[in-house]
């Protein structure tokens, strides 16, 4: 019987909420608060993915049937060709990341901790100091700049659970594309870089013997969260200004980073 746990749904569909709105704020966020409260990287990378798979593909749903992207296949559209193109290369980083962190160097749960604190740090400084700068016209599509956003998005992905969404959504922005259609675009590359990360964990699981330790209290609470705030923000998406989250979601992430650093250091 799977229990759920109401904090981590609120916090979930809070996360969730932001990630869908502004392309980023779900398993950067979430990843270090589950570190703060006690769970494994073992335990809280695997379920993410997992929940991520699914609210990735409802909101992306979500969002075609609102317009705030076209997912379409035959003729397929310019949304889905770079979500594709997206989520491809980040299959490939996420598969390569997975193997390097849990068999070849072998990364402590301490490291891993680290990078993602500093992680966050990172793309939250980043992400005020963009939200402070005046918008500019849009530029011509940089595939060259995805294919780097997208490498260090999916290798993010592998070894913390978050920092997909700061890393694909600012690049995006940066290499061109429109902001709400690159919230969109997330969803869907996510969801396919997702699987592939539940597929590179399992296989690791059996050929290296380590404990995939998913938490079946933890996966159906966090996807309870996610899957209501997948199916309502797509809509909220076209009635509140980008530019809120723009602050709310670095500037919280900024804080969790900061707070992780100080808890990895005076344990």
């Amino acid at each position: 019987m799977f229990i759920l746990i109401p904090f981590i749904i609120f916090i979930t569909f809070i996360f969730e909420f932001m990630d869908s709105a502004a392309g980023m704020g779900f398993g950067t966020a979430i990843a270090p608060l589950l570190f703060i409260l006690g769970y494994t990287p073992l335990q809280i990378i695997p379920t993410i993915l997992i929940s991520e798979v699914m609210t990735g593909v409802i909101d992306a749903y979500f969002d075609h049937e609102f317009g705030n992207a076209i997912f379409t296949i035959y003729p397929m559209s310019d949304s889905t060709k770079l979500s594709l193109f997206i989520g491809s290369i980040g299959s490939i980083a996420i598969f390569i990341s997975v193997i390097f962190t849990f068999t070849l160097i072998h990364l402590s749960e301490s490291f891993i901790k680290i990078y993602v604190a500093i992680l966050v740090l990172f793309m939250g400084f980043v992400a005020i100091i963009k939200a402070t700068r005046k918008e500019k016209g849009q530029v011509a599509i940089k595939k060259k700049l995805l294919i780097v956003f997208s490498l260090l998005a999916g290798f993010n992905k592998g070894i913390g659970g978050g920092g997909y969404g700061p890393v694909i959504t600012l690049g995006q922005i940066h290499s061109g594309i429109y902001e709400k259609t690159a919230t969109a675009i997330v969803s869907f590359a996510e969801a396919m870089v997702s699987i592939v990360g539940i597929i590179m964990y399992c296989i690791m699981d059996i050929l290296e013997n380590f404990t995939l330790n998913i938490d079946f209290i933890l996966l159906p609470s966090i996807f309870t969260g996610g899957f209501l705030a997948a199916i309502t923000t797509p809509y909220l998406v076209r009635i509140i200004p980008n530019k809120i989250w723009k602050y709310v979601i670095p500037t919280y992430a900024t804080f969790i980073g900061v707070y992780l650093i100080i808890k990895i250091i005076f344990p």
